[in-house]
């Protein structure tokens, strides 16, 4: 689901200046974490005013490849409580249900009236501790949601709101699907810079990708031109 035992971001990257931002560049060896053919990515952030782009670039040989973004955010700050009552909405009518272990069944299944239904903006812990399945899965939110629209044109995915800061957050992506993770499994073992420890529910991350295990899953892998919605 990571990439192994030792992920990306645990290396360093090379790095050089571009226009309005910064390029980074990992080559990753044949049979790295047990991945066959040697795998050359890049990674580019730039910033136009407020609006931060990631753009991802990468050449195989023979292997596969689901690369995201899992930055958490809290638009209180991150010494202002929990994400709780920050409101999201998603743009997505289906989800990818998994099994105990939280990996997709296969099957893509509809959000309406279940706590996944997040097409008009929510309180994040309006239904977090329901009686669901899927939520007891991941500890809370921890889905992958198929984007509505057409994958491979950017669209937007998500919004979140908080009433307290009025900050605002609006995501964009290209990608099939996001990921959609409340920091379930955060205990207070880290700390932020200003030092200050992260609890359950401190963050949340929306993590734009192609959906989680989707090469073993032909229903999952879909066509770039493939409509949802």
């Amino acid at each position: 689901m990571h990439g192994g035992t030792v992920g990306f971001d645990s290396y360093v990257w090379q790095s050089e200046e571009v226009p309005n931002g910064v390029e980074f560049l990992h080559v990753s060896p044949d049979g790295d974490m047990g991945f066959p053919g040697t795998l050359i990515t890049r990674v580019r952030y730039s910033l136009f005013g407020n609006v931060l782009r990631i753009d991802y670039t990468a050449s195989t040989d023979t292997t596969v490849l689901n690369l995201t973004n899992h930055v958490y955010f809290n638009l209180r700050g991150d010494d202002k409580g929990n994400i709780l009552n920050e409101r999201v909405e998603l743009n997505a009518s289906r989800y990818t249900p998994t099994d105990a272990q939280q990996i997709p069944t296969g099957k893509l299944a509809l959000v309406a009236g279940i706590p996944f239904d997040l097409r008009k903006p929510m309180k994040i812990g309006a239904h977090i501790n329901d009686a669901n399945q899927q939520l007891q899965f991941g500890s809370g939110y921890d889905q992958n949601f198929v984007l509505n629209g057409v994958a491979g044109v950017l669209r937007l995915a998500a919004i979140v709101t908080d009433s307290e800061s009025g900050r605002k957050m609006t995501v964009e992506t290209t990608e099939p699907g996001v990921q959609f993770y409340t920091a379930n499994h955060l205990d207070g073992t880290i700390a932020g810079r200003h030092g200050v420890k992260y609890d359950k529910n401190a963050g949340f991350c929306l993590e734009t990708q192609h959906f989680p295990d989707s090469p073993n899953h032909a229903k999952e892998t879909c066509s770039l031109k493939t409509p949802f919605g």
